[in-house]
């Protein structure tokens, strides 16, 4: 058979089947993430169908994935949002990078994988999954919930973080020396630190310049714009997913939420087509071995996480309730792991990290809807506490509003205890 048909018909054969695991996973009211990484499983090495003339397309794919979700991720937020979390959260941002990186480096360091390997699986359990939370808090009608700006808080200083941490990583991995390394950060804070003032100064003009009432037109400018600048920070050895986020900040009002909409069905395609070439590059065969540490770390970092969470809210002033839930729903993980991993796997420095973080992510992913969902009322039961409802958030002015001790509000109660 010609090759242009056997790619044809191995990359339909991929979408037609992401396309039904999508649909099997928005039944089951879960994160499509792990059915991707099976599926990436089934067609990789030592699994039941492998690929062939579509595995570099597939490739070329799942980088322009990487760069979507991360430009994505940066239309969500503007400039000066990141500028007040950085100064209003930074603490709750170093108690998450201390409780959760710090399990992943010592596992890797105990497997006697090295240093560079200890700093990549630090970054595999240190970052949250924004897309499942922001997903659980929908599904579970909290996004109005008084803990609910604590966890986006969190979330936000772990992807502002990654500005500097994937620089880091990405020097680690090239093997370059401390000079060289130094180099590469300085250029890394120094571009994410002129996007911000410009973002905050001149992010009008910006978007003013991108704009287009012809959504055609603006699809291509910040496509091509993203594209530009990720590869010129790839050349740059910066990262280009550090690219793709910086010109998400940089982009602010009518021409992010417009940009967010066009660009929504690529960053799934792509996204869903990452995290296949991911399981395409990890043997089936060897995840058995490392399944039983990959299970020890996620009951580790769940634990971690929580009091990352109940302690973040404490200081916030939630109450225990609110606490629990800020905690159990910033367990999962997903994109951001995977990415790192990803990283490491491309750079070849350890044969079991791809495995591990494969099992990590899939345990995760699957239980942090369940530990957002379950973690307030098992914890409630098991200390018998009940406490007054806190004072929510007002509609209008978004400052705390007293009530009365009584029945939980809508916005304090769990909706599963209805």
């Amino acid at each position: 058979m010609h090759s242009s048909a056997v790619f044809l018909i191995e990359f339909g054969a991929i979408i037609l089947a992401l396309g039904l695991l999508g649909r099997v996973a928005g039944r089951l009211r879960f994160s499509p993430i792990p059915l991707y990484l099976l599926a990436g499983l089934a067609f990789g090495k030592g699994g039941l169908l492998p690929l062939g003339a579509s595995e570099e397309f597939v490739a070329i794919g799942a980088e322009i994935g990487v760069i979507l979700l991360l430009l994505m991720l940066g239309l969500e937020y503007s400039a000066s949002d990141l500028v007040s979390n950085l100064r209003t959260q930074y603490p709750a941002g170093l108690v998450d990078a201390a409780l959760n990186a710090t399990p992943g480096a010592v596992l890797a360091l105990l497997m006697g994988w090295g240093p560079v390997a200890a700093a990549v699986l630090a970054g595999v359990t240190w970052v949250s999954s924004s897309g499942v939370i922001a997903k659980v808090l929908g599904d579970l009608g909290r996004l109005g919930n008084r803990e609910t700006p604590v966890i986006l808080s969190i979330l936000v200083l772990e992807d502002l973080s990654m500005a500097v941490y994937l620089p880091i990583i990405t020097a680690l991995l090239a093997g370059t020396g401390l000079a060289a390394g130094s180099v590469t950060l300085a250029v890394a804070l120094g571009a994410a630190g002129l996007v911000l003032l410009l973002a905050v100064r001149y992010g009008r003009h910006i978007s003013r310049l991108v704009s287009s009432d012809d959504p055609e037109k603006l699809l291509l400018v910040v496509l091509g714009l993203t594209l530009l600048v990720a590869g010129l920070a790839q050349q740059l050895q910066v990262s280009a997913a550090v690219g793709a986020f910086l010109v998400g900040i940089a982009l602010s009002g009518e021409v992010a939420e417009n940009a967010h909409n066009l660009l929504t069905p690529l960053r799934d395609l792509f996204a869903a087509m990452f995290f296949v070439f991911f399981g395409l590059h990890t043997n089936a065969a060897d995840i058995p071995p490392v399944l039983l540490p990959a299970l020890a770390l996620a009951v580790i970092t769940t634990l971690t996480k929580t009091a990352t969470g109940y302690w973040a809210a404490k200081r916030a002033g939630i109450s225990a309730r609110g606490r629990w839930r800020t905690g159990g729903t910033l367990v999962a993980r997903g994109e951001f792991s995977i990415v790192i991993a990803g990283l490491a796997v491309t750079a070849g420095v350890n044969s079991s990290l791809g495995p591990l973080a494969t099992a990590y992510v899939l345990i995760l992913v699957v239980a942090g809807p369940l530990t957002a969902r379950y973690t307030e009322p098992i914890a409630r039961r098991l200390t018998g506490h009940r406490d007054a409802v806190p004072a929510r958030l007002s509609p209008v002015q978004g400052t705390p509003v007293t009530t009365a001790p009584g029945p939980a509000t809508t916005d304090d109660r769990d909706p599963t205890a209805r």
